[in-house]
């Protein structure tokens, strides 16, 4: 393994170094006398040149100097503009992603990752796989989001756990948006606890770590895991420089608040979030503040400013072909029609959303193609949609049609351990089934609602992890 200078960079192997010095040497018409002198010998020089020795990064800078390159351009071949160019443009890359599609910022992605692999630019490998990773978090490709975020950990795999933070956080959602959530909430605790046992208190670290456990830790129905996460983010705050770090932490935020019934507080606290989206013109987090919003005014009882900041949200994501978000906030949307009396729009819009049982079958019950919920791909959602074609389908009378919806939304959230939404499935199931006459079979899904929702608010790790010196 070859080490880092000072400045970051990597020198070559011995051979490499020895072949650059003599013919740059022969192109300057230099002998070995005239490169070595005054501080080396002629000898070291061609022991160098047959690449026998490593140069020290002392002896790569005068030889740098008397050949009339840069120290970077000799220990690695490399323009020394050249690593700085690639940055911008990965800068330029992240706007495009920020701004416009998914898809076309992952094509500079792609480009920008191949340009640093020839150059064996490791640093920006991983910022480009990292961008890429994030377009395909947004168009809903998980497995080829996780991958290029699993690559990214694995090229900075000699860095400080602080540089691999975005890395994990980035392979974490992946798996909260495949329904994984105990796995999601296990790769940012036990990243939390190295870094707090390391004594590492990077705090824009701790910061994406604590806002990407609040979703998992709301979903699974640990709550009070989730307040906790919440104020040390809260904390944490002031230290980071970040703004699109703290709009984050903002929006994570009003999760907790909302589930404790601080309406007003979280609604602040998202308008806070989407006032700096707005600015930094990150245009899919703003779309996510407004969903949000959404849920807000839809929990507050005021449907109609529900569905208009749904339909906002749905249609800034259309709009960025970020395929899975839009199908997740239609689900939500839907659920808002359904409750203004709105059954058959909402109808329309659930169905195209889901797998069918051959396309389970197909995948092997991995679930999910492009452009369709189900076991391998928004899980929680596709248990949402079930759940609200049942209770269409049990308003309209076709208590059959219901069971059945209700059954696959089962499924899904079982296997997703979403423990709020499961508890209200299985008491919708339960009440469906005493109805129609089945005591029994209602008292199973009672129970299994119960056994839910009496399980501590905790995932199966223990403890929480230690918080940070603040």
């Amino acid at each position: 393994m070859t080490q880092k200078s000072s400045e970051g960079v990597r020198p070559d192997g011995p051979a490499e170094i020895g072949r650059r010095v003599q013919r740059l040497r022969g192109e300057r018409g230099l002998t070995q006398r005239q490169l070595a002198e005054p501080a080396y010998t002629p000898a070291y020089v061609s022991t160098l040149e047959s690449g026998r020795v490593r140069p020290s990064e002392a002896a790569l800078r005068h030889l740098a100097a008397r050949l009339d390159v840069s120290y970077e351009e000799l220990a690695t071949g490399r323009p020394a503009h050249l690593a700085a160019e690639l940055r911008l443009r990965l800068t330029d890359a992240r706007r495009a992603l920020a701004t416009g599609s998914a898809e076309d910022a992952a094509a500079l992605f792609r480009a920008l990752h191949e340009e640093a692999v020839d150059h064996a630019l490791v640093d920006e490998q991983a910022d480009a796989l990292l961008g890429l990773g994030d377009c395909l978090l947004e168009s809903g490709e998980l497995t080829g989001a996780r991958d290029r975020f699993a690559a990214a950990e694995r090229l900075l795999a000699d860095e400080p756990l602080p540089r691999r933070v975005p890395a994990i956080r980035g392979r974490a959602t992946a798996h909260l948006l495949t329904g994984e959530l105990r796995y999601a909430c296990y790769l940012l605790e036990s990243t939390l606890d190295e870094l707090n046992a390391t004594g590492l208190h990077d705090p824009e670290a701790l910061l994406l770590l604590y806002t990407a456990s609040i979703a998992p830790y709301m979903d699974m129905g640990a709550h009070a895991r989730a307040a906790h996460a919440a104020e040390l983010a809260l904390a944490l705050a002031p230290r980071v420089d970040d703004p699109a770090l703290v709009a984050g932490m903002h929006r994570g935020v009003a999760r907790t608040l909302i589930a404790e019934g601080r309406i007003a507080e979280a609604d602040a606290s998202l308008a806070k979030a989407q006032e700096l989206y707005r600015q930094l013109h990150i245009r899919t987090e703003l779309a996510h503040c407004h969903w949000m919003r959404g849920y807000v005014h839809a929990q507050d009882g005021d449907l109609e400013h529900a569905e208009t900041e749904l339909r906002t949200a749905r249609g800034i994501l259309a709009s960025k072909r970020a395929a899975l978000f839009t199908e997740q906030v239609e689900v939500e949307l839907a659920d808002v029609l359904r409750r203004r009396g709105k059954a058959a729009e909402a109808e329309a819009l659930l169905r195209p959303l889901l797998t069918t049982e051959a396309d389970e079958d197909e995948d092997g019950g991995g679930g999910g193609g492009a452009g369709v919920l189900g076991a391998g791909r928004g899980a929680v959602h596709a248990g949402g949609a079930h759940r609200l074609l049942g209770l269409i389908a049990e308003e309209r009378g076709d208590t059959e049609r219901a069971e059945e919806h209700y059954c696959a939304a089962l499924s899904l959230l079982e296997r997703s351990s979403a423990v709020g939404d499961l508890a209200d499935l299985c008491r919708l199931l339960g009440d469906l089934l005493r109805r129609t006459g089945r005591v029994e079979a209602a008292m199973d899904a009672y129970r299994t609602g119960l056994g839910h929702r009496a399980a501590p608010g905790t995932t199966t790790l223990g403890p929480a992890p230690a918080p940070p010196p603040m």
